[in-house]
């Protein structure tokens, strides 16, 4: 009588009795790790789930939808790798910043986290909202604090800054494809805080 070899690559390996905040940490790592190495179409809730050792049906009743797994997986790493500068100049922080955010839209996870938040389907609408408005205020933190300190106009719109400078960054990424270069984030600061100075060009007179 012959037995399975318990060491077999053919042998499935049992889900874990992972719950609670050890099941969603080992999810969401794993659910990044099957992104990078089988990309976007490749990322269904079974691979992950085999990935993570958990049932298939734990990871839905959990996260309800393979799309809503890979963002919150994605913010989570990208959010990480993104902690808000404390410089002491508006204008050092938000380069950096925006530095950060610019290398990472090149990379495979930066570009499924753009696809993902930006389409539009039955389970993104209240998702969308949600992602895109911490985002924001991650970045208007440091707009505030320039205004505080006298770098910027009182009246300047931390909202509105941080939208100039991310949404040319985002044009780029998703549409115009033009590279995202190591200068292109300190040019788009130095372009949006002009405007928030509180100094207006001078007119030529004829």
């Amino acid at each position: 009588m012959s037995t399975s070899d318990p060491s077999s690559p053919d042998r499935a390996t049992p889900p874990l009795r992972r719950r609670g905040a050890r099941m969603r940490s080992a999810v969401l790592a794993a659910t990044v790790d099957v992104l990078t190495e089988h990309g976007l179409a490749g990322t269904t809730v079974g691979a992950v789930a085999r990935a993570a050792g958990v049932h298939e049906t734990s990871v839905y009743r959990r996260w309800g939808s393979r799309e809503n797994l890979i963002l919150e997986a994605l913010t989570e790493e990208l959010d990480a790798a993104m902690p808000v500068p404390d410089t002491g100049d508006v204008h050092d922080d938000l380069a950096v910043y925006f530095g950060t955010l610019a290398r990472l839209l090149a990379t495979a996870q930066g570009e499924a986290l753009l696809r993902l938040s930006t389409e539009r389907d039955d389970t993104l609408p209240d998702r969308r909202l949600t992602y895109w408005t911490e985002r924001l205020e991650r970045g208007a933190v440091m707009v505030r604090r320039g205004v505080d300190r006298g770098e910027l106009a009182p009246d300047t719109d931390p909202g509105l800054v941080i939208e100039a400078i991310s949404g040319a960054l985002f044009t780029r990424a998703l549409i115009s494809g033009a590279p995202l270069d190591e200068g292109l984030a300190e040019r788009l600061v130095t372009l949006a805080l002009t405007g928030a100075t509180g100094q207006r060009p001078s007119r030529r007179h004829s």
